[in-house]
């Protein structure tokens, strides 16, 4: 096995040319882009399900238009809100922290660097290194050294409560608008099996993709993802025809 000591003294060191690399740059945009699609993912299953139990019950096409546009505003701004609480009191809780990070390391400082040797040290690091690592990063930031090596945090980068929001709103109204349009645009004939359809496509496509951001398995994925929103088609669809045979 290669070690650190095998490495010639004029090796260069650092990540390979065609790896990612950026500060955590790249694992942000990812993050961001799992939520874009899963945010997608529910407002096609939210108004496809909203909008084929309307069908069930009229094939009025203003009455299913009225009732998708609601449920695709409502989602759209319940989706926001929830995202802008959401990050709002995890950014709070990170700074609390971030706060008592740097309060411990103005009156502590000696046991702080103890702390931060140890836990190099318990992650493999010699004792005479880890000191060594422990030091050095202190002296090149200590709070960021602290925030990454403790918590799990960066000390300087933190997501806005309002980006979030709004692009939670713009994924779920982006997913949303295909069942709305399909099942308003097409012919009274078409209107339900052409919704199923694209609904089907469109739902395929994000859980293919939300699979591979997560390195899971894309068919098992995908099956479970259509699945499901074949399931609350038809469920709602079900409850929208009888309900509509009462009425």
């Amino acid at each position: 096995m290669t070690t650190e000591a095998d490495l010639p003294p004029d090796a260069d060191i650092g990540p390979h040319a065609h790896e990612p690399h950026g500060n955590g740059q790249t694992s942000v945009l990812l993050n961001w882009l799992r939520a874009a699609v899963l945010g997608a993912n529910d407002g096609i299953v939210s108004v496809a399900g909203l909008v084929m139990g309307v069908a069930g019950a009229t094939a009025d096409r203003e009455t299913i238009l009225v009732a998708g546009l609601a449920g695709l505003v409502a989602g759209a701004l319940s989706m926001a809100a929830g995202e802008y609480v959401s990050v709002s009191t995890q950014r709070d809780t990170e700074r609390a922290l971030l706060a008592k990070e740097r309060r411990e390391l103005d009156e502590e400082p000696d046991e702080e660097l103890a702390e931060l040797a140890g836990i190099y040290r318990d992650k493999g690091l010699s004792e005479e290194t880890a000191r060594q690592v422990a030091a050095e990063l202190t002296a090149h930031d200590d709070l960021a050294a602290h925030a990454e090596a403790e918590l799990g945090l960066d000390a300087y980068e933190r997501t806005s409560p309002w980006q979030a929001a709004l692009a939670s709103m713009a994924a779920f109204t982006a997913g949303a608008l295909l069942p709305l349009l399909t099942i308003t645009l097409l012919p009274e004939s078409w209107r339900v099996w052409g919704t199923v359809l694209s609904v089907v496509a469109a739902l395929a496509l994000t859980g293919a993709l939300s699979s591979r951001f997560a390195g899971a398995h894309v068919p098992r994925a995908v099956l479970r993802t259509v699945t499901g929103g074949l399931l609350a088609m038809g469920v709602t669809y079900a409850v929208g025809s009888a309900v509509g045979s009462i009425l």
